[in-house]
């Protein structure tokens, strides 16, 4: 016997032991297989339970703590550390602090804002739009954001709907403010950035804020009674109409602030933010984020394609945001040596396109994207923690119970929900397109927009599956497949009905891109009179050094897209117009229609009797208007 304990010194384990070690491995497999998201999913439920549990802790606790509050901290707990570098110069969390103190002085000592009281902010990326932001929330004033691309009749629209007492106005922007100020109301107070003024009846701001003093106002000024009440307008960014001011509350700001740590930011991170601030994932997701975590944040003027990358390596950034086509656009710059040189690890925003995506990762890297979706006004948020291509996020059991939501029948023709027999909502099936609405509760709440309460109920949907329950309407339509990923679809606003069938814009600019001369294509519907619907029109940008290739382009629709999805027109253009956001901008490509005679773009016709795309010529265009012409 000795001779097998010198062969099997260690003790022989129980019969048991293996048979439970090969259970464990099935069951391992078995979850590889069947929920292959499981970990992933339980570490990001966990992530958001921990967030909302801190938060309720303090509200318990009788404590509201704000991000402006978590910011004050940190001006005291990390003085020394950079918070926002502008052009090269670095500005501390104390250099912030103090600054934004001087600007609270300036108002306080004025004497004309109180408490809850509205300012406007018109002014580009730069610091002191942070330090003017910081100074009036210190006194407990709500400010609203406003879009500087925004002129005259829409940008006096934004001013009247949100009541401010004063207006402060950025130095680079005063040609803006000119435009408006003979049609101001009067009883809205004036301030620029500057030292001086031309204007009459204008104050100036700078001045005054290089003489005020760095002590704090009291902090009774800016103290929260409630995570509901108003901090900030945020207007919503259509591509149609004119902008809504969105509500948006602390407790907003506070869950908005959470998205960089949730996709696994650190405080050792520094963030490169070139969108603009008075959008909210710039500002809230952004600047708010950078506050949660203690990090670093590098701010530019505006997003610039060429510069991107050499940036991100002059300040050692690990974190981007983007938003809309901003990945596009560094897609196409021309390629460079050692583009993958960066120290770049997570991307986070959404609208990035699954080719755009793939070509993103192939050509800059080992990047994360964080792909996210939200609305500023809405009350529901999905987040892509896994990485998978295309999509906006996940769900599951769990999070429903938290945030629970639905995909419902839409009716494009009425543009509403489609209700049965009982009048309730029906839910659509995993694969399939559905308006996304979200139930409204004491968790969950909606808070509207600023001045105008028919777009506040227009945005709610009542009596959706049950008597007296709410939903807030997203707008949007989104896919739910089998593994419970969640797809962006389409908006209902940019979706079109001709010949009886729904057409997602979508879909036909994604087919239309996939040539290899096309850079841009913007799809949307136009009228044609005696015609139900309206017909399909692309707005094309071409590569540089190449020309439209019009029997390709005939032979790809033709080919990928349903008959009645084929575009009828195209528009080609040298520049395609965006919105701040860098959305596309449709409602002036829409009202223009398909006109040669107002249009110089060239513009060209599908004739399904020569199979082929035509130069869209006066006599063709009279020939549709007659409707001699099949469509």
């Amino acid at each position: 016997m000795s001779g097998w304990d010198d062969l099997y010194p260690f003790p022989m384990l129980p019969s048991w032991v293996p048979g439970a070690a090969a259970g464990i491995a099935s069951l391992h497999l078995l979850q590889k297989l069947l929920f292959p998201y499981f970990w992933a999913d339980l570490r990001y439920l966990l992530k958001v339970l921990m967030y909302g549990l801190r938060v309720e802790m303090y509200r318990l606790q009788g404590r509201i703590v704000t991000v402006l509050d978590q910011f004050v901290k940190l001006a005291e707990k990390q003085p020394h550390k950079p918070f926002l570098i502008y052009d090269g110069k670095v500005h501390t969390y104390r250099d912030v602090d103090r600054r934004s103190n001087r600007v609270a002085q300036v108002f306080l000592h004025h004497g004309v804002l109180k408490k809850g009281d509205t300012v406007a902010l018109l002014m580009g990326n730069e610091p002191d739009f942070i330090h003017v932001w910081f100074g009036l929330a210190k006194l407990g004033c709500v400010v609203a954001f406003l879009n500087f691309n925004v002129r005259s009749r829409s940008l006096l629209h934004c001013v009247s709907s949100c009541e401010p007492k004063i207006l402060v106005v950025g130095a680079d922007l005063l040609g803006t403010l000119e435009e408006i100020l003979p049609n101001l109301q009067k009883d809205v107070s004036i301030w620029i950035m500057t030292k001086d003024s031309t204007f009459p009846s204008v104050h100036t701001l700078l001045d005054k804020i290089e003489a005020a003093s760095e002590d704090p106002v009291p902090v009774n000024r800016r103290s929260a009674n409630n995570l509901k009440s108003s901090v900030l307008y945020i207007f919503t960014s259509g591509t149609t109409g004119l902008p809504k001011a969105a509500v948006i509350s602390h407790m907003q700001v506070l869950k908005g602030a959470a998205g960089l740590w949730a996709f696994g930011a650190t405080a050792e991170d520094i963030i490169y933010i070139t969108l603009p601030l008075y959008h909210s994932a710039a500002s809230l997701l952004g600047i708010g984020g950078c506050i949660e975590l203690g990090a670093t944040c590098v701010l530019k003027k505006k997003f610039s394609a060429s510069q991107f990358w050499s940036d991100c390596k002059k300040y050692n950034v690990t974190v981007i945001q983007y938003i809309g086509e901003l990945c596009r656009y560094l897609c196409s710059q021309p390629v460079k040596e050692g583009e993958k040189n960066h120290k770049v690890r997570l991307a986070v925003g959404n609208g990035v396109r699954n080719d755009v995506w793939r070509e993103f990762l192939d050509r800059f890297g080992a990047v994360k994207i964080c792909e996210f979706y939200g609305a500023t006004e809405g009350n529901i948020c999905f987040m892509n923690h896994t990485g998978k291509i295309g999509s906006v996020g996940r769900t599951n059991f769990f999070y429903k119970l938290f945030f629970p939501f639905d995909l419902i029948k839409y009716d494009f023709q009425k543009d509403e929900p489609i209700r049965n027999k009982h009048g309730w909502c029906e839910k659509v099936k995993k694969g399939e397109a559905g308006l996304l609405i979200s139930k409204v509760n004491a968790k969950n709440p909606f808070f509207g927009y600023a001045g105008n309460k028919r777009h506040t109920e227009k945005k709610l949907l009542c009596e959706v599956f049950k008597k007296g329950d709410l939903y807030f309407n997203t707008g949007d339509l989104m896919v739910q497949d089998h593994e419970n990923f969640l797809y962006f679809w389409d908006r209902i606003g940019d979706t079109f009905r001709w010949k009886g069938e729904n057409v997602a814009t979508t879909e036909v600019s994604d087919v239309i891109v996939m040539l290899d001369f096309i850079q841009e294509a913007n799809v949307y519907g136009v009228s044609v009179p005696d015609h139900e619907g309206k017909a399909g029109m692309a707005s094309l940008i071409l590569k540089e050094n190449t020309s439209l290739d019009l029997e390709q382009m005939y032979k790809q629709v033709v080919t990928y897209l349903p008959s009645y999805a084929c575009p009828l027109f195209l528009r080609v253009q040298e520049k395609m117009e965006m919105t701040g956001t860098f959305k596309q901008q449709k409602f002036r490509l829409v009202d223009e229609g398909f006109n040669p005679s107002t249009i110089t773009d060239p513009l060209y016709f599908l004739d399904n009797t020569k199979k082929a795309y035509v130069l869209l010529t006066k006599e063709v265009h009279e020939i549709i208007l007659s409707g001699k012409m099949k469509l």
